[in-house]
């Protein structure tokens, strides 16, 4: 794949694909949007002390990371299934600036998240498990049921066949009544498909530049 390195608005890096014409983050802050979509209306609203979170889209392991930092402050046990079709090569995520936005052992748990092994459980701390799967989104194997999903494919115009009824329906069994689905999109025809789906959808407050995203629950 053709990307770079870009630095976006909050300081934060994002990886540019040219190819897409297309950023793995908001423009508008690679941090801040993570934090909004996935942490402030995903995970911090659950309540159970022991979860497990389906990522499409690992990208940078952003997501990932702030997870990690959330189920610390929570004192969540956590295990993550993580898809990403084209990983990111060392060269290229040993060169995130994520760390420097904080304290203790980011630096240290970045570099575990990326180096952890394809296709196999690692326990990263004492209370998180991730497992990295190497994958085409619709092609993803997944063990098990989810209560919380984040949605972070590539925008609907560029990836349509990840926004699709296929992939958000393999997406609800996958998941437990009133799980929580996470997407920074908004579009009219993701929430009509979402609903079509089996999701109750609404629409929140987006991060910096964006309106609204979309929460659903599956119903």
């Amino acid at each position: 794949m053709n990307r770079e390195l870009r630095i976006t608005e909050d300081g934060s890096h994002t990886v540019f694909f040219k190819d897409l014409d297309e950023p793995y983050h908001s423009i508008h802050g690679a941090i801040q949007e993570s934090w909004h979509v996935f942490i402030e209306q995903g995970f911090l609203q659950l309540r159970q002390t022991s979860v497990r979170i389906l990522e499409v889209g690992l990208g940078t392991a952003l997501n990932l990371l702030l997870t990690v930092f959330s189920s610390e402050e929570k004192g969540t046990e956590v295990y993550y299934h993580a898809v990403e079709k084209y990983p990111l090569q060392p060269d290229e995520y040993n060169q995130l600036n994520f760390n420097k936005f904080f304290q203790g052992h980011g630096s240290e748990w970045l570099s575990v998240i990326h180096d952890a092994a394809w296709d196999k459980e690692v326990r990263i701390t004492n209370w998180f498990t991730i497992f990295k799967e190497r994958s085409d989104a619709r092609a993803m194997k997944p063990m098990g049921i989810f209560d919380l999903v984040y949605f972070d494919a590539f925008a609907p115009d560029k990836q349509p066949e990840l926004w699709s009824e296929e992939v958000f329906s393999m997406l609800a069994h996958l998941m437990n009544p009133g799980a929580i689905l996470v997407t920074y999109a908004a579009k009219g025809s993701v929430r009509r498909t979402l609903q079509g789906c089996g999701f109750q959808v609404e629409k929140v407050p987006g991060p910096p530049g964006k309106r609204e995203m979309i929460r659903a629950r599956r119903i």
